[in-house]
């Protein structure tokens, strides 16, 4: 039987969980073959690999899940048969919508004090979930115990569900992407976060494309492509000295701020968009104030405020920001998917009416939206393709025939052969998905494109490829905008123009060259410094446990 395990290495005990020789086949093809691992009690053991690498079949295996029909055969054992902690790549799948933080976790507490005196369980059950809030670096628990899912960050959706996971107390946790759509500083939390549960004794297996927090955590990586592992060893081997090609094509693939910005770049030259001032924005912001409801008293609290903001047509436009400081709400508000706030949104220089169900159709086709979290976004009852078609029948008028033959010259522009998208969307990977998403909105052949952390669940070789894509489609077409939501500012460098949210406010904006090089707000110069610099050792600093043996 073949086994991939690492190379060297101190041994760190008996495995908590151990999978051998797995395969996995659904749909008439393996998408796993041969797969082997040990999750070591204190260690952290990261699969990584492009989107539909095999990375999240094989993490779920671990908790006896597998897809619909799937035929499996191999080893997978949990020592004592304990439950396995899981944090998922969309945190809003696995959060009940309807019921508020509090009840999410204290369910889980319910058990854990029954054998309490009755009058000590809600104090008790209570200072766990705070407290494991707190572990989950979510120091504000009071506050957020009273909201729902959908008032939350993805940020803070993601660190509710390790909350979750950490009062499950399971030995083994899996961490599928779970930095995804998360700004530096939140990033190299959840780094922290997971070293600690290590540190605690527990097997983290972590599956992610953030070559950073794999660098910080790892201390073995296996390199997963096309449901095979092609390369395995300890961290510090596998990322200074690549045995093989695929391997060496993600670590090149890693974006740089220089790749973009610079001489050479989009903002070369000073102010390289005079012409601005006596252009009409194709979409205009003016004395916007959005609230959320909080379900408490009080009724409603400003999550964004952006007294002016203006795109321009041809051009992209990067709004970045921590996790929660009003990004999300900010696009949803131009794409009509948050009513409640004021001021005016301006379509080439018409008001857009705040409610989608108010807009008109070719309103509708015009400001295009792109969710961060594409599973949830599609049915999952019916096939991928003939869901993307639809927007042209919708939108635009167009015949079935035309829409679907349209959606397919679309996908494959976006790597998805017709094979692949006529399946349903539980058999796409969450990158296929994301691209699949995309060119659903391409197809109203929008006049904006709203992308809300399109790129952050994606790895390195399929992030370039979007990128380079949407960069491409603007120079290709004069009439596209793009609005880019997004934490990450390598994605932030393609762009022409750069806002800075900080807690619901527009602190600064201008030429992305300009901001992201010679930043003048101290928020944003703060930003830039949390950060990591490319060639560093981690996103929290040089030289992030290298006491540790790898």
């Amino acid at each position: 039987m073949k086994r991939y395990d690492a190379e060297g290495g101190r041994s760190a005990g008996e495995p908590l969980a151990e999978i051998e020789d797995l395969r996995v086949e659904a749909g008439g093809r393996a998408i796993v073959d041969g797969v082997g691992l040990r999750a070591l009690p204190g260690r952290v053991t990261a699969l990584v690999g492009a989107s539909g690498s095999g990375k999240t079949t094989t993490g779920l295996a671990l908790l006896g899940e597998f897809p619909a029909g799937a035929r499996v055969t191999g080893r997978v054992h949990v020592a004592a048969g304990g439950p396995v902690g899981y944090v998922p790549q969309h945190p809003a799948a696995v959060l009940n919508p309807a019921r508020r933080v509090s009840a999410l976790l204290t369910d889980i507490t319910r058990a854990q004090v029954r054998d309490l005196p009755r009058p000590a369980r809600r104090a008790v059950a209570r200072e766990r979930v705070l407290r494991a809030l707190a572990d989950a670096q979510l120091p504000d628990g009071e506050a957020l115990l009273r909201q729902y899912p959908h008032q939350l960050s993805g940020g803070q959706q993601q660190r509710v569900v390790l909350a979750q996971a950490l009062l499950l107390g399971a030995r083994v946790v899996v961490a599928d992407e779970p930095t995804t759509g998360q700004d530096a500083l939140t990033k190299s939390r959840v780094v922290d976060q997971l070293a600690a549960v290590a540190a605690r004794g527990f097997a983290v297996v972590l599956l992610s494309h953030d070559l950073d927090v794999v660098r910080a955590l790892a201390d073995e990586i296996h390199v997963m492509r096309d449901g095979r592992i092609v390369e395995s060893g300890p961290a510090r081997r596998v990322w200074l000295a690549p045995r093989h090609e695929w391997t060496r094509e993600l670590l090149r693939s890693r974006p740089s701020l220089s790749d973009t910005t610079g001489p050479d770049g989009p903002e070369a030259g000073a102010e390289p968009y005079g012409s601005e001032s006596a252009a009409v924005p194709v979409l205009r912001v003016r004395n916007l104030t959005a609230r959320h409801r909080d379900g408490s008293r009080r009724g409603a609290t400003v999550a964004v405020r952006a007294p002016e903001l203006d795109l321009y047509a041809g051009q992209c436009l990067a709004v970045v920001g921590r996790s929660g400081s009003g990004k999300t709400t900010l696009a949803r508000c131009l794409a009509g998917l948050h009513r409640d706030h004021d001021g005016e949104v301006l379509l080439d220089g018409d008001p857009l009416p705040r409610s989608l169900r108010d807009r008109r159709r070719e309103q509708l086709a015009a400001v295009q939206y792109v969710f961060q979290d594409a599973r949830a976004a599609f049915d999952e009852h019916r096939p991928v393709l003939s869901q993307v078609a639809r927007t042209a029948v919708r939108l635009r008028g167009s015949g079935t025939g035309a829409a679907e033959a349209e959606a397919l010259t679309t996908l494959a522009r976006l790597g998805l052969p017709a094979e692949l998208v006529r399946r349903r969307p539980a058999q796409l990977s969450g990158g296929e998905l994301q691209r699949a998403a995309l060119a659903r909105a391409l197809l109203a052949r929008p006049r904006v494109l709203l992308c809300d952390e399109i790129t952050s669940g994606l790895d390195t070789v399929t992030r370039r490829g979007i990128l380079d894509l949407l960069t491409g489609l603007l120079d290709g077409d004069d009439d596209l905008s793009l609005v880019l939501i997004t934490h990450d500012l390598d994605t932030a460098a393609v762009a022409h123009r750069v806002a800075v949210l900080d807690g619901g406010q527009i602190v600064e904006q201008g030429p992305a060259h300009r901001v992201l090089t010679a930043p003048r707000h101290p928020f944003t110069v703060s930003l830039m410094a949390t950060a990591a610099p490319r060639g560093r050792a981690t996103p929290t600093g040089p030289g992030r446990r290298t006491d540790r043996d790898r």
